[in-house]
């Protein structure tokens, strides 16, 4: 605890983690409730989620319930907050692990009266949060700036974390399966063509080259993603023929199921690539500004794809492309990521 802490958190009282609302950094916050529950195996771990984020919840082992709550972004939404705290202080949480840098995030839990309020420094959020944490900026891994406040003030970090470790029971699956009179008879390749940003997409193009390669030797394509995806699909979907499905979507329930089902996933550097690895469905990641050391799901992926050319700008991290061609992501043929897919293909395929 820090020296100006005003209470200490009540013994074996619950605790609140606040995570990154992005699918990815959400999935990758259970490798920080896997650390929590080892070291409070008598505590209670609760996640503040908006309703894009929640059904991760279900499939999240040592979360005992989310606090689902969309708060405004671009607003103060004080109302909002004080409602909020509400929630939270019914709860008698004794800590509270506050993961992004804005003072939006600190203040419902303040305003809850929570006795810990752990987390980084951000924007100035003195009074907000009690143990205040330094040196975030010293912390290049995402990983590494969120698990730390799992453990005291000034612990050295493991080397390798805890795993996120997604349990989807096999029987959900394949009841929604058949709801959807999805067919049995091919084995499923799933695409998450999206992404944050255009420079992390792979080229629509050649994942449409990919999918008729694929439903040429017998498998089924299964395209997924968010609305904003569904364009994405349509023209994948109208090149490889009648065995690839558009199954985007809008909860992300149907894409949690979809990729417990795929024999193998290609995915940009999205939060559906942490997703499909933390289920532990063979998955090939596509990495074009970004480096996949920073930003690579913690689970092992089954090919990690780069450019074989030589493109001096990358990883520049940046959503669009300021150089305009785009190199990092075509020059990544579709015979590559091909030859990725069959070797992480199950050898049952």
């Amino acid at each position: 605890m820090n020296a100006n802490s005003d209470h200490q958190p009540l013994s074996g009282s619950p605790i609140l983690l606040v995570p990154y609302m992005w699918i990815g950094d959400f999935v990758r916050c259970h490798s920080v409730i896997r650390v929590l529950r080892e070291r409070y195996p008598d505590r209670q771990i609760d996640v503040l989620s908006t309703m894009l984020c929640a059904p991760l919840l279900d499939y999240m082992p040592g979360v005992r319930k989310g606090i689902v709550w969309n708060l405004p972004r671009k607003t103060v939404a004080l109302a909002e907050h004080r409602a909020l705290a509400d929630v939270l202080r019914a709860e008698n949480y004794g800590s509270a692990l506050v993961m992004p840098r804005t003072w939006k995030s600190a203040l419902a839990p303040y305003l809850a009266g929570i006795p810990e309020r752990i987390g980084f420094a951000g924007e100035a959020r003195f009074g907000l949060l009690n143990d205040l944490r330094w040196g975030e900026r010293k912390l290049p891994r995402m990983i590494d700036r969120c698990g730390a406040l799992a453990l005291p003030r000034d612990a050295i970090l493991p080397k390798d974390w805890p795993v996120p470790d997604l349990k989807v029971p096999a029987d959900e699956a394949e009841q929604w399966r058949a709801l959807r009179g999805l067919a049995t008879d091919r084995p499923v390749v799933a695409f998450a063509p999206g992404a944050v940003g255009p420079s992390k997409r792979w080229p629509v193009k050649y994942f449409a080259e990919l999918a008729r390669n694929l439903t040429g030797a017998g498998m089924a394509v299964w395209v997924l993603g968010s609305p904003q995806e569904s364009p994405l699909a349509a023209e994948i979907v109208r090149d490889a023929g009648p065995h690839a499905r558009d199954l985007t979507s809008n909860d992300l329930r149907n894409a949690i199921l979809a990729l417990k089902l795929a024999s193998a996933t290609v995915s940009n550097d999205s939060g559906l690539v942490h997703v499909a690895a933390a289920i532990g469905t063979p998955t090939v990641g596509i990495f074009g500004p970004t480096s996949p050391w920073h930003w690579a799901p913690l689970n092992p992926l089954a090919a990690t794809i780069e450019t074989l050319t030589d493109v001096p700008c990358r990883p520049c991290h940046k959503p669009t492309c300021r150089m305009v061609h785009h190199r990092c992501m075509r020059d990544i043929p579709a015979s590559q990521v091909l030859a990725a897919v069959r070797g992480a293909l199950p050898a049952r395929t």
